[in-house]
């Protein structure tokens, strides 16, 4: 084998070696966690309420256990309902892994709703979110607010 050709077929080699060593180990909690954490976002933002109940885990409670998923999703539906264009602003956004099982994000949030172009609701908030692992996935299991 010419020494050219011998050369790239072992960086060829080294290169898939790298690659699937890559595929194999387990991704970054913390990045799975912020990635999660805007989609939440993203998926509010964009009154995608099928996708955010996909996020929230089975057992999820807001301000204690005051309200369940079925608040949630009533909420959702009534605020997207009301408001044509309602935004989900987050800021200050910050993620921790407290353990290997639960995650945090804490944020202050402005939701700003808009009937056509004129705006007519703006809200802030500091929110909590508390984030428990099911299998590879993060989910939204607590939320509180002020």
């Amino acid at each position: 084998m010419h020494k050219v050709a011998l050369r790239r077929w072992v960086v060829l080699c080294l290169s898939v070696l790298a690659l699937s060593m890559t595929g194999c180990s387990k991704p970054d909690p913390l990045a799975q966690l912020e990635e999660e954490a805007r989609l939440l976002a993203d998926n509010l933002d964009n009154k995608r309420t099928s996708k955010v109940m996909d996020q929230l885990h089975a057992q999820f409670h807001a301000q204690g256990s005051e309200y369940d998923r079925d608040w949630a999703k009533r909420t959702m539906t009534l605020l997207f309902l009301r408001h044509n264009n309602v935004h989900v602003l987050p800021l200050g956004v910050q993620n921790r892994v407290l353990s290997a099982e639960r995650g945090e994000t804490t944020a202050q949030v402005t939701l700003a709703g808009a009937a056509q172009l004129l705006p007519n609701a703006a809200s802030s908030y500091a929110v909590r979110l508390e984030w428990w692992r099911e299998g590879d996935r993060w989910q939204l299991a607590r939320l509180t607010w002020e």
